[in-house]
This record gives structure tokens, C-alpha cells and sequence, in this order.
């Protein structure tokens, strides 16, 4: 019980994510339908973006943004060294306070490029049941040998 509590419980949501991570992966490798390969291509994608979500979480911390009480107000570092100018702290920026944003916005634009991925993959996916009135990868790669279908490599 000891090790369940130490290695697993404080890493649930991480666990999370592997198991949702290899749902995805057992998905893309093992199905022949096109259409159940794209729903685990999602759920794999959902799982690398939560992953790195919670990465970017930092208990306690506020946003980075720097408030000034007047427009001449200054910031020094945070070990309360003088700034160029002379004065003492103003405000004291201390790096340990702030979350780090850039996990954050570098998901937000892999969930933009997820998004347009399926679009683009389920629109081939409709135009190849256009053309070969199947979306089981076995059959498809069957009727392009035969020659049916006018595919252009």
C-alpha cells in the first residue's frame, strides 16, 4: 500500500494521460477502419496536450503580468539590488511567484493544428469512400493492386 501511495497517487493524472496515450496508439496500429484510426490519432493528441498542460501548472502561482500603481513606477530584481537608475525596489519581480506561460500557448496552437489535421484527414477520408465505397485500409490497399479506383500518386 505504501508504494501505491507514493508513486502512484501523487501522479494519478499522469497516469492518466499514458493510458490514454496508449489507447490512442493501440488504435492507430491495430484498426483497419480509417475512420476509428483518426479517432485514436485524437485521443493520443488530447493526451500529449493535457500532458503538457499539467507540466505547465505550478501550484500558488499567478499569471506574469506586472502591475504599475504610476507610469515612472520600477522594477528590480528580486534580490533587491539597486536598478540603473539608483532606486531602490519598487515592485520586486520574483520569477518563483509566476507560472510559465509558454507550455500553455505552444498547446493552444497544437490544439488549432489537431483541429485542422482531422478536418484535412476526414475530408480524404470521404473523398477515398467516394472512390473506393470503403474505409477498411485492407480493402482499399486490395482494390488499388487490382487497379481499380483512379488514383493519382
Amino acid at each position: 500500500m505504501e508504494f501505491f501511495n507514493t508513486s502512484f497517487v501523487p501522479y494519478f493524472n499522469y497516469w492518466i494521460y499514458v493510458i490514454l496515450m496508449m489507447i490512442g496508439l493501440y488504435a492507430m496500429i491495430t484498426k483497419n477502419n480509417l475512420i476509428k484510426k483518426l479517432i485514436g490519432m485524437t485521443i493520443f493528441q488530447t493526451a500529449i496536450i493535457l500532458f503538457y498542460v499539467s507540466i505547465g501548472v505550478k501550484e500558488g502561482a499567478d499569471i506574469p503580468i506586472l502591475h504599475h500603481e504610476d507610469e515612472h513606477a520600477e522594477v528590480a530584481v528580486a534580490d533587491g539590488t539597486e536598478n540603473e537608475t539608483g532606486h531602490g525596489d519598487s515592485a520586486t519581480l520574483n520569477p518563483d511567484r509566476y507560472a510559465n506561460p509558454l507550455p500553455h500557448v505552444l498547446m493552444l496552437t497544437a490544439i488549432v493544428v489537431g483541429v485542422s489535421t482531422l478536418g484535412v484527414a476526414l475530408a480524404v477520408c470521404q473523398s477515398l469512400f467516394r472512390e473506393f465505397g470503403t474505409l477498411e485500409e485492407n480493402e482499399i490497399l486490395e482494390k488499388i493492386k487490382q487497379g481499380g479506383g483512379d488514383v493519382d500518386v
